[in-house]
């Protein structure tokens, strides 16, 4: 016992200094710089989207619930620009927004995602061999599954402290519930995250893996976005001034900011993911989608010299 115990030690250190290691050998904050570039293109059309299909929901002021929560991660000058475009852009045109402009929105958003199936390949050292057609649908896909999941996350944020007595006195539940939710609503929303996280890396990058393997990046991915968010918020607040350094551009540059340390929070985790995949499958990491093998050349003929 005490010599697998040791073993699984040793395993995780090799993969803490591996992934360490990526890192810099990988240009991984190069990656994200690229990654906070596809964000900030798909965030804007995702949000106004968003905001025009929750204006048809008979719930008041849900949009604006929405960007609330938002607010409790994305810093605050950031967040003051977001309201004011996406709801300048929602009011007069959301008709037209769930039409063609939504088709728009899907091509942006997907392109973030092809962008991060590009950046978790390199994250897990292996070769795109699938076809450009693929990749895309999968990207779209992506959008579609992680984007519903990070919605049901925001939607049990949205329930509130209340929503545990609501449940006590309509349902008749135990009164316990109703101590217990402010909690467990926190375990339910990063639980999602961390299901949305998980689904990005087992689908994304090119490699066979087991779903339950990509739990260790994903939760690591999840708390370093959680403590940069924090501590980008506290730099914003106490130390930068971005509007006094940018003038009127301050606010995007935190935004754009913001987007970089999440980037690089996924790309983190696919590291880690990549490394526990090699420290557990003998260092190989197998393709879902092999190379075509390459062909041999015949020797040359007589006849094919004389021609």
């Amino acid at each position: 016992m005490q010599h697998r115990d040791k073993m699984r030690l040793v395993q995780w250190k090799n993969v803490f200094i591996n992934t360490f290691n990526d890192v810099n050998n990988n240009h991984t904050l190069a990656f994200a710089a690229g990654l906070s570039y596809y964000f900030i293109m798909g965030l804007f059309p995702a949000l106004i989207a968003l905001g025009a299909v929750v204006t048809y929901l008979p719930i008041p002021n849900l949009f604006d619930q929405i960007l609330g929560v938002m607010a409790r991660v994305v810093p605050p000058d950031s967040m003051g620009l977001i309201r004011q475009i996406v709801l300048d852009i929602i009011s007069p045109n959301r008709g037209k927004l769930l039409s063609f402009g939504l088709l728009g929105t899907i091509w942006a958003v997907s392109s973030g995602f092809a962008a991060m199936i590009e950046a978790l390949n390199v994250a897990y050292n292996v070769p795109e061999t699938r076809s450009i057609l693929k990749t895309r649908l999968i990207s779209i896909g992506l959008s579609f599954a992680v984007g519903t999941l990070f919605l049901a996350a925001l939607i049990a944020m949205l329930l509130g402290p209340q929503f545990g007595e609501w449940m006590a006195d309509k349902l008749h539940v135990s009164r316990v519930y109703a101590i217990v939710w402010p909690y467990l609503r926190w375990v339910i929303t990063i639980a999602f995250i961390v299901f949305g996280v998980e689904v990005l890396y087992f689908v994304a990058p090119n490699v066979k893996q087991r779903f339950r393997c990509t739990l260790y990046g994903a939760v690591i991915a999840v708390a370093a976005w959680i403590g940069l968010s924090y501590l980008l918020g506290l730099y914003i607040r106490h130390f930068a001034n971005f509007n006094k350094t940018y003038g009127t551009l301050g606010a995007a540059i935190a935004l754009m900011v913001w987007l970089y340390w999440t980037g690089f929070a996924i790309l983190l985790g696919g590291e880690v993911n990549s490394e526990v995949l090699q420290e557990t499958g003998g260092g190989k990491l197998p393709l879902k989608q092999p190379p075509p093998q390459s062909v041999t050349p015949k020797p040359a003929t007589s006849a094919d010299i004389a021609a």
